[in-house]
C-alpha cells in the first residue's frame, strides 16, 4: 500500500465509524449498551429486528415513508421538468427574479409552513394521508429540482430542439423521446435529492400525519418506556432507515458524479 493511500483510507474509516457503531448497537440489548463500552456485541441478539418485522406499528412506518417519498419524487420531477425547460430555453419578464424566488422556498425552515399546512389539509380532508406529506414536501423539492434540471438543460444545445422541430417532431414527442433522454443524468440527480430530502424530513411528516400515514421517523420518537429509551430497538430502526437511501445512491451514483462535474450538485 502506498503512503498516499493511507490518509484517504483513514478518512473513510472515520466516516464509516458511526454507521458501524449504529449497526453494532442494533444487535445489543439496551442493558448491554448502557452497561459500558464494547466494540462488538457480547450477547448477539436479533430481538430488536424481530420487533420491527413483527409489529405493524414499525413495519407500516417504513411502508408509509416509502409511499409518500415516492409520490413526492414523481410529482416533483414531473412538475419541475417543464418548468426547468422554460427557464432554460426562454427569456421573459422577471424570469431571474422568479427563479430566485423558487430557491428561497427551499431556504425557508419547514416549521414556518407546518401550521398552515395542518389547517389547510384538515379543512380539505387530506390530513393523515400520503398525498398530504408528498404535496407539502413539494414546496421544497420542486424548486430544488428546477434548479438542478435547469443546469443540465442549459448544457444541451438549442440546435437539438430546432432540428427536431424541422424533422416534424411535436413538442410532447420531442420532449419525451429526445430531450429527457439527453438529460437523464439530471433527472437521476434531481430524483435522488428529492428522495433523500423527503426521506429525512420529520417535522412536516409528523405534523401532517397521525396513524394511517405515520412515518418511521415519528415511530422512532416513541420508544420510551418506564425503563427509559429502548436503545437497541432505536439502533435497529436507524440501521434499516439507511438501506433505502443506500439503494438509491447505488443506482444514481454515476449521475451524481456528472452533477458534480457540471457544478449543479
Amino acid at each position: 500500500m502506498q503512503k498516499r493511500h493511507i490518509l484517504p483510507i483513514v478518512y473513510i474509516l472515520f466516516l464509516m465509524l458511526p454507521i458501524y457503531w449504529l449497526i453494532a448497537m442494533s444487535f445489543k440489548t439496551t442493558g448491554e449498551i448502557l452497561s459500558g463500552f464494547s466494540l462488538f456485541p457480547q450477547e448477539l441478539t436479533l430481538d430488536n429486528y424481530r420487533v420491527i418485522f413483527t409489529d405493524p406499528t414499525w413495519y407500516w412506518g417504513y411502508f408509509n415513508s416509502i409511499a409518500y417519498v415516492t409520490i413526492n419524487t414523481v410529482i416533483s420531477i414531473t412538475v419541475a421538468l417543464p418548468a426547468a425547460y422554460a427557464f432554460s430555453r426562454y427569456r421573459f419578464l422577471g424570469d431571474k427574479q422568479l427563479f430566485f424566488w423558487l430557491l428561497t422556498n427551499r431556504m425557508a425552515p419547514a416549521a414556518v409552513f407546518a401550521l398552515p399546512f395542518f389547517q389547510l389539509y384538515s379543512a380539505v380532508g387530506l390530513f393523515d394521508t400520503y398525498l398530504a406529506v408528498a404535496l407539502a414536501h413539494c414546496l421544497f423539492n420542486i424548486p430544488l429540482s428546477v434548479w438542478i434540471l435547469e443546469g443540465f438543460m442549459g448544457g444541451v444545445p438549442k440546435e437539438l430542439d430546432e432540428t427536431a422541430f424541422v424533422d416534424g417532431y411535436s413538442f410532447p414527442r420531442f420532449f419525451a423521446t429526445i430531450f429527457i433522454p439527453a438529460i437523464k443524468s439530471g433527472v437521476g440527480v434531481a430524483a435522488f435529492f428529492c428522495f433523500m430530502f423527503s426521506w429525512v424530513e420529520l417535522l412536516l411528516a409528523k405534523t401532517l400525519t397521525a396513524v394511517a400515514a405515520k412515518p418511521i421517523a415519528a415511530t422512532m420518537t416513541k420508544t420510551a418506556s418506564s425503563a427509559g429509551y429502548e436503545l437497541g430497538l432505536l439502533a435497529a430502526a436507524g440501521t434499516l432507515t439507511i438501506i433505502p437511501g443506500a439503494i438509491v445512491i447505488y443506482f444514481v451514483r454515476n449521475y451524481i458524479a456528472k452533477g458534480f462535474a457540471m457544478g449543479r450538485v
